[in-house]
């Protein structure tokens, strides 16, 4: 699957959606049936995500939408829904931008009970991103089940227990078992000083100390005239 990219979907609605979507769909009815769920994500250096979800279960018929996407109403914004129909599956294409590490993490944990079968933490640790999670499928069956989460990052994977290509994880996650998720990918922090700015403030550090140098000189070489006492 490519990875995510800006798009103008027909007939969209605003919500808030990351990987709460995913974790109520795995909670919820998709458990009892054959489902397809495709999250794929790209990290920005500046440690904001864009992304895509994909929730769609086997159409049976023309008139079929798929499952209904339902949020509550404090989480609407910042997320396009549109319709999704290919390979015989039938649901909604969810396209969001901007959120940050900790929004992903808490709007994962604001599906309550649902949260617990699906986990999907990032943070960063110096020069660091670690991601890390799970995917809990101990009651999908097996038939048609498709459920595969991508990330993009834009620097180097250090390591991992999904397949890395290019800056670009992959997991595939078999139905009727636990998916964990881990990786470690290295870039600059965006919040970190900036080697410019150190060094700039390093160089008038050490003039003014200088020049507090050569002035103590000039009045120790050159003491100020005392008046004779009469």
């Amino acid at each position: 699957m490519a990875s995510p990219a800006p798009h103008a979907p027909h007939r969209t609605r605003r919500r808030v959606l990351p990987l709460l979507v995913l974790a109520v769909l795995l909670a919820g009815t998709l458990l009892g049936g054959c489902a397809r769920v495709r999250t794929a994500l790209a990290v920005q250096p500046d440690d904001t995500v864009v992304g895509e979800i994909v929730l769609a279960t086997p159409e049976t018929g023309p008139q079929d939408t798929g499952p209904t996407v339902t949020l509550p109403e404090e989480l609407e914004s910042d997320v396009d829904v549109s319709e999704y129909r290919q390979d015989g599956y039938a649901g909604s294409v969810l396209r969001f931008s901007g959120l940050t590490f900790d929004q992903l993490s808490a709007l994962t944990a604001a599906a309550g009970p649902a949260g617990d079968r699906t986990e999907l933490v990032l943070r960063r640790a110096g020069n660091r991103v670690l991601v890390g999670g799970k995917v809990d499928l101990t009651t999908v069956p097996v038939d048609r089940a498709d459920f595969q989460l991508k990330i993009s990052f834009p620097g180097t994977v250090i390591e991992t227990n999904g397949d890395a290509e290019s800056g670009t994880v992959s997991w595939t996650f078999t139905p009727g078992e636990v998916g964990d998720i881990s990786a470690a990918v290295a870039y600059a922090d965006p919040n970190a000083p900036s080697p410019v700015g150190w060094t700039l403030g390093l160089s008038l550090l050490v003039a003014a100390a200088a020049g507090v140098v050569v002035l103590l000189a000039r009045r120790t070489r050159n003491p100020p005239l005392t008046p004779p006492i009469r």
